[in-house]
């Protein structure tokens, strides 16, 4: 019986393969088709290719059935491949590295990423490089082994998520995205705002909270620093925090470099799914290190943990104390109440500690802060200042509301679109699927153990696990059902470094000798043990694409089956951003004669000094724009309408400006219809369009000139 069973998977993995197989030939063919007319519509070289892309595949096939039904004639030709590996030496770690990075540099760093898009293909290049690379680092008799495997594919995963995250590492001068430049300027303020010219007594306004702001903002040290560096640095933002994080939470298996390697890379990969915002992985990474550490060291650490965390966000000023707890109840044995005892005040005095960093301690801290910020605080290294007028404290607490009420009015001050929860055309898994995807492999791995007994703890710690969940979730679908979000998970942050550490818990009591002993593991296990780490490769390995093959559009066309060069969503060549530039210097320095310039977008061209010499307008930025208009707040946009009716700038650099309404079948259609009514019809009726540069999507606009009375399209009636 055991056995038919056993042949019953495996013939279900041969049905698997046969399909993506099936797939990979039909995308292979259709890349094919249309190349010429040699044969039908195939030039002879490419259906060469695809003739042999197809027997590939078929041999592939074959062998691979053979290997699961371990067919006799297999087994001196696996005894062979064993004692080649073993005799290859030092030149087969070399070679295992080059199939490890083959896929990401193959899709990424040529042009063959543009023609090769179909999921199929990519699937297939990923996962035969993931045995190759696999069964060369497996040692002794065995042809590949089950820990050897899994390390595999978290090497493989990691290669991909890296290299999606650094994809927009570029010199290009413009945005790339909706409000990439914009942000970069954001992060210049704080130790780069001598690259502007602005009033030094006054505050420059942005969307951010200090915690990003910082973290973002480190390479404005160097005067220098160009804009690729500076992407390069936001890039690895979303990456060197998470790694900190997992070094922190698995530093017990320090004496093991390569599983503690491996564990390190599993916490990157599975919070990429957010993706989780670096300040709040960081405050996770310092609760790490004080989890276990003795209490002199633990508190302080805390302290730092709960202070960074409402510095940078105020719905995560409670997360630090909560995780604390969490991580040493569960973690404790209680044998007797003299340990016992050990554990809740330990507990307690940990939770505490956070909780008064968040709560308490800005009080404190603030007058320090505000006396060296009076003195300057300079950095020796560069010269650069930080602003005095940049508040280290947390951006609510007023007088008169209480913290509770800033949560809960940052939560509910704009429109919650509980649809978005659901699948829907701004995310098409919605956030209930996506995040079910995301964390139904652990879910289902913690439970085994548990229901197995390989995971020991009591009722208590039981709830000390369950109820931060709770909290956690629900906190995240209300912000991601906020208008402005639901396009990703990254809303969901709590909660998935939160199952992360009961992860880490589970992987401490019992989980690793478990998940080591791939011999006693249930076929269906293992199979949600790989799901549980290639998931979160599955949209870096759709997402590589590169971009800078603008040069080869006219061929590629044909090979991507592209409609317009548009399609292929190449950056544009380095003639036409040039030509770009230079456009939008001469209109910048003609109409800064005659008054103010409004870089309501594009802010980037400030701060790299593609644009110099204009007077920084810090008010009226994009993102501050669109989050007024998510709130409906026309207190905000009262002074904005009284300066675009006295046509106050001379020229304003904008993204193109639409006014289509859109509905909830369109992505993101009521952030657009937001913008519509707050923004672009208030500005299109006192502006008109100059000039649109659509190849790196600027709009250049001057006042009408024959201005009329707008107070019939602006919202609510506002007069200007």
């Amino acid at each position: 019986m055991q056995r038919h069973s056993f042949r019953f998977d495996f013939l279900l993995l041969s049905l698997g393969l046969a399909w993506e197989l099936y797939g990979a030939c039909r995308e292979f063919y259709n890349v094919a088709w249309g190349t010429g007319t040699w044969l039908g519509e195939f030039s002879a070289k490419w259906f060469i290719l695809f003739a042999l892309f197809t027997l590939a595949c078929l041999g592939l096939l074959l062998g691979v059935c053979a290997v699961l039904w371990k067919t006799k004639a297999l087994e001196s030709i696996s005894a062979k491949l064993i004692s080649l590996r073993e005799k290859m030496g030092a030149a087969r770690w070399l070679l295992a590295i080059l199939v490890l990075v083959f896929p990401t540099y193959f899709l990424q760093y040529t042009v063959w990423g543009v023609v090769f898009t179909g999921n199929y293909i990519r699937i297939l290049i990923w996962v035969i490089s993931i045995f190759i690379f696999a069964a060369l680092i497996t040692k002794g008799a065995a042809p590949l082994g089950w820990n050897e495997f899994l390390a595999a594919l978290i090497l493989a995963s990691s290669a991909l998520v890296v290299a999606a995250t650094l994809i927009n590492v570029s010199d290009y001068p413009f945005s790339i995205g909706w409000s990439e430049g914009n942000r970069l300027w954001d992060y210049s303020t704080l130790f780069g705002r001598d690259r502007y010219i602005y009033p030094a007594d006054k505050q420059i306004p942005v969307l951010l909270d200090l915690g990003r702001q910082f973290v973002g903002g480190l390479p404005f040290i160097f005067r220098g620093v160009s804009i690729q560096s500076v992407r390069l640095w936001v890039g690895l933002t979303f990456v060197l925090p998470y790694l900190i994080l997992g070094l922190a939470t698995f530093r017990a298996l320090a004496k093991n470099k390569a599983l503690w390697l491996i564990m390190t890379l599993w916490v990157f990969l599975f919070l990429k799914q957010g993706p989780i915002h670096p300040p709040l992985v960081l405050s996770a990474a310092l609760v790490a290190l004080a989890w276990n550490a003795p209490l002199w060291f633990a508190i302080p650490l805390m302290l730092g943990a709960g202070y960074f965390a409402q510095a940078s966000r105020i719905t995560w000023l409670f997360a630090p104390a909560i995780w604390i707890v969490m991580l040493e109840f569960v973690s404790g044995i209680f044998p007797d109440k003299t340990n016992a005892k050990k554990i809740w005040s330990r507990s307690i005095v940990l939770g505490l500690s956070g909780a008064f960093a968040g709560f308490i301690l800005p009080k404190y801290i603030q007058p320090i802060i505000n006396f060296l910020q009076s003195m300057g605080l300079t950095l020796a290294a560069s010269g650069a200042t930080l602003s005095p007028d940049v508040s280290i404290a947390p951006p609510v607490s007023a007088a008169s509301r209480t913290l509770f009420d800033s949560v809960v009015n940052l939560l509910t001050v704009q429109p919650l679109l509980w649809y978005r929860l659901l699948p829907n055309s701004t995310y098409s898994a919605g956030i209930l699927l996506a995040l079910l995807l995301a964390i139904i492999p652990l879910c289902a791995i913690l439970f085994y153990l548990l229901v197995k007994k390989f995971w020991l703890i009591n009722g208590l710690q039981k709830t000390a696990i369950f109820l931060p969940l709770l909290i956690f979730m629900a906190i995240g679908l209300i912000a991601s059902a906020k208008i402005g979000g639901g396009g990703d998970l990254h809303n969901m942050d709590m909660f998935l470094i939160s199952l992360m550490f009961i992860g880490a818990l589970a992987w401490y009591n019992g989980g690793r000798e478990w998940i080591q002993n791939g011999g006693a593991i249930h076929t269906a296990m293992k199979i949600i043990i790989i799901l549980l780490i290639t998931i979160p490769a599955l949209s870096p390995l759709h997402e590589l694409y590169p971009y800078n093959f603008g040069e080869d559009a006219g061929w590629l066309m044909t090979l991507a089956d592209a409609p317009d060069q548009k399609t292929l969503g190449m950056l544009p060549t380095r003639q036409i951003v040039d030509n770009a530039l230079q456009t939008i210097q001469e209109e910048v320095a003609l109409a800064q004669q005659k008054g103010d310039v409004l870089f309501l977008d594009q802010r980037q061209l400030l701060t790299f000094g593609y644009i110099k010499n204009v007077p920084l307008i810090a008010d009226y930025e994009k993102k501050v724009l669109m989050n007024e208009a998510l709130s409906s707040n026309a207190a905000y946009f009262a002074p904005f309408y009284k300066d675009l009716a006295a046509q106050r700038f001379t020229l304003i650099v904008s993204e193109p400006l639409r006014q289509n309404n859109q509905d909830s079948a369109f992505q993101f259609g009521e952030e657009n219809n937001a913008w519509v009514k707050w923004v672009s019809t208030p500005i299109l009726c006192y502006y008109e369009e100059k000039m649109t540069i659509k190849t790196v999507g600027v709009q250049l606009l001057v006042p009408t000139a024959n201005p009329t009375n707008c107070s019939d399209q602006l919202p609510q009636g506002n007069q200007p």
